[in-house]
């Protein structure tokens, strides 16, 4: 990757327009008790055929959630994405449809962190997609529903920004 076209992503702030639009590892939600938090405690968007459950955290949330510490890597953004067996059968369908969705997420998520999570005092947005249809979506559909979660899930977080600023 040695081409003019590369951009070193290793002295870059969070998703400044010059970096890769990868998805680190630190974006992926995987802490065990951060995935129940999220499931228990977080509210839900829902956009056919993807659901979105979310929940911000600050700081002191984020530590009592951990025994001893924080663990490294945990960004702003945090998210997974499920596909149930019981809507699509075949693994093949499952790993295609959440590869969509990632995709999706991946290439519309810069909006969402630079209108309603930076400056707002939340220390990380968890969210879970879940897809709900039982037939494959083109990418196209999926992008669209995906911007239009998005899109509801900044007017909530900055309503509720606002609110907590009055």
């Amino acid at each position: 990757m040695e081409g003019e076209n590369y951009i070193d992503n290793s002295n870059c702030k969070e998703m400044d327009t010059n970096c890769r639009m990868t998805l680190r590892k630190g974006e992926k939600l995987r802490h065990r008790s951060l995935v129940e938090n999220l499931f228990r405690n977080g509210e839900s968007l829902y956009e056919f055929p993807i659901r979105l459950t979310w929940r911000t955290m600050d700081n002191d949330e984020l530590e009592n959630t951990f025994c001893d510490h924080v663990p490294d890597r945990i960004d702003r953004l945090q998210m997974l994405i499920t596909v149930p067996k019981k809507k699509r059968r075949h693994a093949v369908d499952r790993v295609l449809i959440r590869r969509r969705i990632r995709e999706a997420y991946r290439l519309n998520r810069k909006q969402l962190l630079s209108d309603a999570v930076n400056g707002s005092g939340i220390r990380t947005l968890s969210m879970a997609f879940i897809y709900l249809h039982d037939k494959n979506l083109p990418y196209s559909t999926i992008e669209r529903k995906m911007r239009l979660l998005l899109k509801k899930l900044a007017t909530k977080i900055a309503d509720r920004k606002n609110s907590n600023e009055s």
